[in-house]
């Protein structure tokens, strides 16, 4: 069965960092690849960053480009955002989501929609805030 598994968000001050990671389990992370997506309260759940199955296409939201860093380990089915220079801006549940890279969308070449990917974590808070 496959699972996503989001960690490492909390409560930061803005100008501070966190790193979220994302936890596969029930299948081989590397065949897919990973969109993390972030929703905030009364807001419409948007594309942050994606990275490819190998790692060599990587794209980010205008909003967290230069601030943000998409990674992966496939050896340890494991993802990646690091997060710098948070705003209160940024805060949101973020969600890791993985699917086979069979269009532009998924191949990381342009911008996802949440609808392209198919296999979804639970999410993980980050609070932005003084």
């Amino acid at each position: 069965q496959l699972q996503l598994v989001e960690s490492g968000g909390g409560l930061v001050q803005p100008g501070g960092s966190l790193r979220l990671s994302c936890q596969a389990s029930g299948f081989t992370l590397a065949a897919y690849s990973i969109g993390w997506f972030r929703q905030a309260p009364g807001k419409e759940r948007e594309g942050v960053s994606c990275i490819s199955s190998t790692g060599g296409t990587t794209n980010y939201a205008d909003s967290v480009q230069g601030r943000f860093t998409i990674s992966r380990d496939n050896a340890k089915n494991q993802a990646y955002l690091q997060m710098n220079s948070l705003k209160p801006e940024d805060t949101a549940v973020y969600y890791c989501a993985a699917e086979p890279g069979h269009t532009l969308q998924t191949s990381c070449i342009v911008p996802a929609r949440p609808s392209d990917f198919g296999s979804w974590g639970q999410g993980t808070q980050v609070t932005v805030s003084s």
